[in-house]
């Protein structure tokens, strides 16, 4: 099928969605569990291919973790689907409602975007994750994944579809289509039959779109994320932090790359906080006040490339500042506006941080490792939104809605 054909029944497939009650897509989306469980082994060995190609082509580690699916993780992706259904549903919701000195009665409510086209490189879960939302929010969805995770796809794709079909739901309700770049670019052009595209990427998957595409782009920029260690904060807890927010996943988006560290501080956190992160196998690059107080020759020295870079692997830069101020500094200069924590005892410095930060998500006291849609309670989450129209943070199912207008009168006329 050709992609302005694909979109077209996509588009005819979204009306339906859009009237279906919450049973008849909860039933898709238990169908698309039970499916993704039935062949969960077919589903591992085509991931097994795209491993083995991968490591073949000698792809960076952080591309690997992601695109890795186990039965751990296979389990996850079920779970996080059935944890959608069990969501209540946007759709038809009333957020608000007035009546007008006319009689007129507003009323504003949710409804599904219509056609959501998501583009994704090596996450093979975006498959599911994707196809799950947008049924729950009555949108039709067109699934392009890229090439690392073609096996991959194209089964997940396959049993999510077929689950759809068996629930009397209709098929193009979830479309997918290859890594070819010409249907790509042919996709990007489906101004007026898709509403929206969503990518799920680094920061090259960003700036394509955004250049080629005539369909808004909901997008993120990479998580250059910060840990900012305040004075009065507790050692062992901003140790626990720093070292879940780097280590528990470091090629994750929400894993921090940069640790600020009040130089009062310093003297009783960096030395525990260095030797835990260097036992986890942590490279450190950091700056001189830092170098100088560790007195350990092997610790590289972090320049300016290094505070922007998102490093999504076991490297973390460190730099000790005066205070919040020049803490506040380097995250507005360095940081993408995707998530940044403090770790203090004092409200006061808590409360600044959380306002002046720039960012979608602001931690006090906790990892940033949070910031992603299951864990938040939104069941699961398609990207990160670091800009500011629409949607911001994660894309959960109220993301995938928008508001209308629904205006009842008895007769008014504007004079």
């Amino acid at each position: 099928m050709k992609v302005d054909e694909l979109c077209t029944a996509a588009q005819r497939a979204a009306r339906e969605l859009a009237a279906l009650p919450r049973e008849r897509k909860d039933a898709a989306l238990h169908g698309v569990a039970e499916a993704l469980e039935r062949r969960a082994a077919e589903i591992l060995r085509e991931n097994q291919e795209d491993l083995q190609l991968a490591r073949t082509q000698r792809q960076p580690d952080a591309l690997i973790d992601r695109l890795l699916l186990d039965e751990d993780r296979l389990a996850e992706m079920v779970a996080g689907v059935r944890a959608v259904a069990a969501l209540p549903d946007p759709v038809g919701r009333v957020d608000d409602g007035w009546r007008l000195p006319n009689g007129l009665e507003l009323r504003k409510v949710r409804e599904p975007l219509g056609v959501v086209a998501v583009i994704y490189e090596a996450r093979p879960n975006v498959t599911v994750d994707a196809a799950a939302l947008c049924l729950k929010t009555g949108n039709a969805v067109v699934l392009r994944g890229g090439t690392a995770a073609k096996h991959s796809n194209r089964l997940l794709a396959e049993a999510v579809q077929g689950a759809v079909i068996e629930a009397g739901l209709p098929r193009a309700a979830i479309g997918w289509l290859g890594p070819d770049r010409a249907e790509l670019d042919e996709l990007l052009r489906q101004r007026g039959l898709v509403d929206v595209v969503i990518p799920r990427g680094g920061e090259a998957l960003k700036d394509y779109l955004l250049e080629h595409s005539r369909v808004p782009v909901i997008h993120a920029a990479g998580g250059n994320c910060h840990v900012y260690v305040d004075a009065s904060a507790e050692v062992e807890m901003a140790t626990r932090i720093i070292v879940n927010a780097k280590c528990q996943r470091p090629g994750g988006c929400n894993a921090a790359e940069t640790l600020l560290v009040h130089r009062d501080v310093a003297p009783a956190f960096l030395p525990g906080a260095v030797a835990e992160l260097k036992r986890r196998g942590v490279e450190l690059v950091v700056d001189k006040a830092t170098a100088d107080l560790l007195d350990d020759g092997d610790l590289k020295r972090a320049n300016r490339t290094h505070y922007e870079t998102e490093f999504l692997g076991p490297k973390l830069a460190v730099r000790t500042v005066a205070g919040l101020d020049e803490a506040l500094e380097h995250i507005a200069t360095y940081g993408t506006r995707h998530s940044e924590a403090i770790v203090t005892s004092e409200l006061a410095a808590a409360r600044r941080f959380a306002r002046e930060v720039d960012a979608a998500c602001v931690y006090v006291n906790a990892s940033t490792r949070f910031t992603d849609g299951a864990e938040f309670g939104l069941g699961a989450e398609l990207a990160i939104s670091t800009q500011k129209l629409h949607a911001r943070g994660p894309i959960g199912l109220e993301e995938l809605t928008c508001v209308k207008y629904v205006v009842w009168g008895d007769g008014q006329i504007r004079g």
